[in-house]
């Protein structure tokens, strides 16, 4: 279906893919493995015409292309979902789907028959989404889905699809894998892009690995080991991914009580975080787990309840006010609330410490302190490459989350609100974030973690409360702590036979 021949790409010098060979069968999902910074991105876009290889030849259906261009790939029937969503956020939903593609009726847009098309299609996909709504109105599992569609509408030959369930709740995902395997049925060819083994081990024929833009190899699925491939991507032999911690539980650190957000997201929810333990946050996206983690800190109002900090009710927080409390949040979208992405890192890592007297002579930010300081975060989190006056766009998305995270470092905070920590990082960033987590678990920090990733709550966290419909359901501790417990509650229970404490 598809042969990259020698293809490389060089960026003002640098190189992000070196003399790298890849071909794609018919009916078959090839996987592409390999840390952030690895190729798989340049790789893909080199394939779909977003830029021109340096080197190198694309032949699709055994006809070759010095170049692709978006339009011609998609003249041949290469269609990509990739990790960043491109829909337009002040159209709807149907609107999006047929952007550049409306059916017409003569000179008019046949309205109909492309809302027709929409329903049949997301009710084949058995996504659930209003075709009405507004595209930036969408949480970002729903953002993910209209992606998807979009790109299937096509009737791809070749799709790409690069982290498509970064985003999606395991029912979710499913629904999508079984997209998956109906297109293999037609013998459509996938390249599937993934730091999630399972999904790797469960769907792919083939891997190939890159590592340092390079290709490590392309091995038969069937015949590799999860440790063989996770050798082949880090380039040596990788431990337990999470790391022991000892929890030390003291000082109720955070204590919420029957809040509920002004909008509905967050109904009467209470939940009780010490210092020295990590407590997890379960449940499917939308359940508002999220949102109880941004009223928390101060990004969405609350209604009713109130929320305390070591002992000392927060009237209204405030983001500003709860930083200054020695409270720090990550949000869930790097990309669009976390970073700067046109700044530097060090303006990414100090920002919200400006008024630091490590930072500033007199009065003034003193740039040759500040760059002195936030070194030695970056340099924990091991940043690659260790390079702070860089923009943080350039970096690979598992180094633009540690430069997010580096931000937490600079001041020593009580309090660390992780949600989605591990959304789209490949698997050496992930242990590098758990060792972040250990770190200042064992300090005496306490971490609440929300994450739809449930072995990172059940190695992780000390407690773990469960999230449906809005409402804490379940506290879990203990030998509780299992996948299949988690996962009985994420469609609720009857109020009797919830553990609440």
């Amino acid at each position: 279906m598809l042969v990259g021949q020698n293809l490389s790409k060089r960026f003002e010098g640098a190189i992000a893919l070196e003399a790298v060979d890849f071909d794609l069968r018919s009916g078959e999902v090839h996987a592409l493995l390999g840390e952030n910074g690895a190729g798989k991105s340049t790789l893909i876009n080199l394939l779909v015409g977003t830029f021109a290889p340096s080197t190198g030849s694309i032949e699709i259906q055994g006809r070759s292309h010095a170049s692709m261009s978006p339009s011609l790939a998609s003249e041949l029937g290469v269609a990509a979902v990739f990790q960043e969503f491109s829909l337009p956020p002040d159209l709807t939903v149907l609107e999006s789907l047929f952007l550049g593609r409306e059916k017409r009726r003569g000179f008019l847009l046949d309205r109909r028959g492309m809302r027709q098309e929409a329903e049949q299609l997301l009710k084949r996909l058995a996504f659930d989404i209003d075709l009405d709504q507004q595209v930036s109105h969408l949480t970002r599992a729903q953002k993910q889905m209209v992606e998807i569609a979009k790109a299937l509408r096509t009737s791809p030959r070749v799709l790409i699809l690069d982290e498509p369930t970064a985003s999606l709740t395991d029912g979710e995902a499913e629904k999508l894998f079984d997209a998956i395997a109906q297109l293999k049925r037609a013998g459509v060819g996938i390249v599937y892009v993934s730091h999630r083994m399972s999904e790797i081990r469960n769907l792919s024929d083939r891997v190939t690995v890159l590592r340092g833009g390079r290709k490590i190899g392309t091995v038969n699925t069937a015949e590799v080991s999860d440790e063989g491939l996770i050798e082949m991507m880090v380039g040596r032999p990788i431990g337990q991914l999470f790391p022991e911690i000892s929890y030390a539980p003291g000082k109720v650190a955070v204590q919420v009580r029957g809040l509920s957000t002004v909008y509905g997201a967050v109904r009467e929810a209470s939940l009780v975080a010490k210092a020295g333990e990590v407590v997890g946050l379960a449940g499917l996206v939308g359940c508002g787990r999220s949102e109880l983690c941004r009223a928390i800190f101060g990004l969405t109002s609350i209604k009713d309840g109130t929320v305390e900090l070591f002992g000392e009710a927060v009237a209204r927080p405030h983001p500003h006010s709860m930083l200054e409390r020695g409270l720090c949040y990550f949000p869930p979208d790097r990309g669009a609330e976390g970073l700067a992405l046109s700044r530097p890192v060090r303006e990414n890592v100090t920002m919200s410490s400006l008024d630091l007297r490590s930072l500033k002579t007199g009065p003034f930010l003193d740039v040759l302190r500040e760059r002195r300081v936030v070194r030695e975060p970056l340099q924990e989190l091991k940043l690659r490459p260790l390079s702070p006056e860089s923009p943080v766009s350039s970096f690979s998305g598992g180094n633009q989350q540690k430069a997010m995270l580096a931000r937490g470092l600079i001041k020593d905070y009580e309090v660390y609100v992780f949600d989605e920590p591990t959304v789209g990082i490949d698997v050496g960033a992930k242990s590098d974030v758990y060792q972040l987590i250990k770190r200042l678990v064992e300090r005496g920090a306490c971490v609440i973690l929300s994450t739809s990733e449930l072995p990172e709550l059940i190695n992780l966290s000390s407690r773990i409360y469960v999230m449906h419909q809005s409402s804490v359901v379940a506290e879990l501790h203990g030998d509780e702590k299992s996948e299949a417990a988690v996962l009985s509650h994420y469609f609720g229970k009857p109020a009797e036979e919830r553990r609440l404490q």
